[in-house]
């Protein structure tokens, strides 16, 4: 009988390296993938923004032993122009370095604060359908009192950008409650070829930005409006919800943990532990510690103390309020 043993896939992993926080949070992804990840043989590129008319200083990663490592844990530093984000939406990144990716050639994106906690490669992405994280709230659109809503709002982009609109609806959702319609988190998102999604991913943030439906005029599209042109492009290009097996992403692999503060406060103690582990070895410490707030919460131990504030058996139900904890306890460091 032949074996049903699944091949790993080959594809390439992007995150954007760039001045401040995000190099160090580069080192780290990129770290906690080689530790974690020893079977995953794709190329990994940490996408840096170019000097332009866009922005108001240089956005390259500025310390050169950060670049060093990058290149020694065999990531590719892979430059890439602003021609229409930049300083005024630097979230426009994710959707301009595709451009410079490799044409035809699956790839994920993740956002520089993820960890990589187990074997990449077991993921079964299936690279025709196209999806991104479903670790969300319910943070867009808000509609107003007196409408239009949930339904008013989507349904005018749907139209927009001439995508069917029924079709992207969880119908095991309520009307007019968020979850019914298609909105996931940017903190990963895959395809088959980074032009073709990149390509609509830009066009439809242009069009959204420069001349939004007029359903949206009480929306802010600041800083959401990655999120809001993504469902549209994945739903295009024939993806969806479903995609993934759940826990994998977002679970057991990988963990968005946005910023280290609500990473110790929130995240199970697996997380906890490969971050500790993998900032551990002396090449990676000595580069992470150049940044303060790693410096002082991995390395002399605020972390560790913030954490002793939460029960993760009954945190608050809201971000905010972890934020406020922490915050008061002088463990807010970003």
């Amino acid at each position: 009988m032949a074996s049903t043993a699944r091949k790993p896939q080959k594809f390439n992993v992007v995150v954007v390296g760039q001045n401040g926080r995000l190099q160090y949070e580069a080192v780290l992804f990129v770290a906690s993938l080689r530790a974690k990840s020893p079977q995953f043989k794709g190329k990994v590129f940490v996408a840096e923004p170019q000097p332009g008319p866009l922005w108001e200083q240089d956005a390259r990663m500025g310390n050169p032993e950060v670049r060093n490592l990058l290149t020694s844990l065999d990531a590719k530093i892979l430059p890439f122009e602003n021609h229409v984000f930049g300083q005024s939406y630097p979230f426009g990144n994710k959707i301009e370095l595709l451009s410079a990716l490799p044409a035809g050639e699956p790839f994920v994106f993740f956002d520089t604060d993820t960890l990589i906690m187990d074997e990449l490669s077991t993921v079964p992405f299936d690279f025709e359908r196209p999806s991104a994280s479903l670790r969300v709230e319910g943070t867009w659109p808000e509609p107003p009192l007196y409408g239009p809503g949930y339904s008013g709002i989507w349904k005018s982009l749907y139209d927009r950008f001439g995508l069917d609109f029924d079709s992207s609806l969880d119908l095991s959702q309520p009307d007019e409650y968020w979850r019914r319609y298609l909105y996931f988190n940017a903190g990963f998102f895959y395809y088959k070829c980074p032009k073709l999604f990149g390509e609509r991913f830009l066009e439809y943030a242009k069009s959204i930005h420069n001349d939004p439906p007029e359903e949206l005029a009480c929306q802010s599209l600041s800083p959401w409006l990655d999120q809001v042109a993504l469902p549209l492009v994945i739903h295009g290009l024939g993806g969806g919800r479903g995609s993934l097996p759940s826990g994998m992403l977002d679970g057991s692999v990988s963990c968005h943990y946005r910023l280290l503060p609500l990473l110790y406060a929130r995240e199970a103690d697996n997380v906890v532990e490969t971050l500790e582990e993998v900032a551990a070895p002396n090449r990676i410490k000595k580069v992470l510690k150049q940044y303060d707030p790693f410096k002082r919460m991995i390395f002399q131990n605020r972390g560790q103390k913030a954490r002793a504030l939460f029960d993760r058996d009954h945190l608050p139900r809201r971000e905010q309020a972890i934020r406020n904890m922490l915050k008061k306890n002088g463990y807010w460091l970003r």
